[in-house]
């Protein structure tokens, strides 16, 4: 049974920096492409990062390029999402995903676990 367990979401000023994790088990962590994605109620789940299963590639949204920074630990079949200069408008719930994805890394479709998500809540 796949697991994908997200943690370290919580509340931060706008400015701050938080650091996501995923843990993943119940798969060969080091044969999947992993991604994040978010989602505000009401509207759509939408990209943030994604990194390919060898670490070689990273792909960032526009809205985070600079600010997030995507990695892996295929030692500790673990994801990271390091967000520096939180903005408001980063507040959302963030999922974490795995996938045997090698283009179009930046949709959904080619994700088939998903974790429960982690909320993350930046104040102005």
């Amino acid at each position: 049974q796949v697991q994908l367990v997200e943690s370290g979401g919580g509340l931060v000023q706008a400015g701050g920096s938080l650091r996501l994790s995923c843990a993943a088990s119940g798969l060969t962590f080091s044969s999947y492409s992993m991604a994040w994605f978010r989602q505000v109620p009401g509207e759509e789940r939408e990209f943030v990062a994604a990194i390919s299963w060898t670490a070689s590639s990273t792909y960032y949204a526009d809205s985070v390029k600079g600010r997030f920074t995507i990695s892996r630990d295929n030692a500790k079949n673990t994801v990271f999402l390091q967000m520096n200069s939180l903005k408001p408008e980063d507040t959302a719930v963030y999922y974490c995903a795995a996938g045997r994805v090698t283009r179009s890394f930046t949709t959904r479709d080619g994700y088939v676990y998903w974790g429960q998500g982690t909320q993350v809540t930046v104040s102005s």
